[in-house]
């Protein structure tokens, strides 16, 4: 791999974390308002919370990363939208399974500790696996490399 390839990817990756920072605070920052304003310990209402977060933080996510992380291969065509909608689904499939998991396990009281934290705790296992798959996802699938003409290049 050209060393040019490898600091492209390299800034990628910072773009996609840092705005991962925001997205999280997004998410967890929804999800924490819903459990305050709805307090409520039915995992179902939970899951609906933490999806309502999650679509929060995934719409922001495209918003950014299409302008910062992947802006020559943003398009916003009808097609790249839709492949975005449906890594967005898996995503939220993955966050909503990890953070339901991790639930039932904090269920089995293993461990006795406050269910606000379990809560917090299922959320960043949930926002780590989901955003490792969305990023794999984003750079393979939706913003795949694309050979465009010099006439087609889009200014930044």
């Amino acid at each position: 791999m050209k060393q040019s390839q490898k600091g492209k990817g390299s800034k990628q990756v910072i773009s996609f974390s840092a705005i991962g920072i925001m997205n999280a605070l997004v998410d967890i920052g929804a999800l924490n308002l819903l459990m305050l304003l709805f307090p409520t310990d039915d995992r179902i209402q939970l899951i609906s919370y933490n999806t309502i977060a999650y679509t929060l933080a995934i719409t922001n996510s495209y918003f950014w990363n299409a302008k910062l992380t992947f802006p020559s291969k943003a398009i916003h065509d009808r097609k790249q939208i839709v492949l975005f909608i449906v890594q967005a689904v898996i995503a939220l499939a993955v966050s909503n399974l990890v953070f339901y998991g991790a639930l039932y396990l904090f269920d089995l009281e293993w461990i006795s500790i406050a269910n606000y934290i379990e809560r917090n705790i299922a959320k960043g296992l949930a926002m780590f696996l989901s955003s490792a798959s969305s990023f794999f996802m984003m750079k393979h699938i939706v913003f795949p490399r694309t050979h465009r003409s010099p006439g087609q290049e889009r200014s930044r």
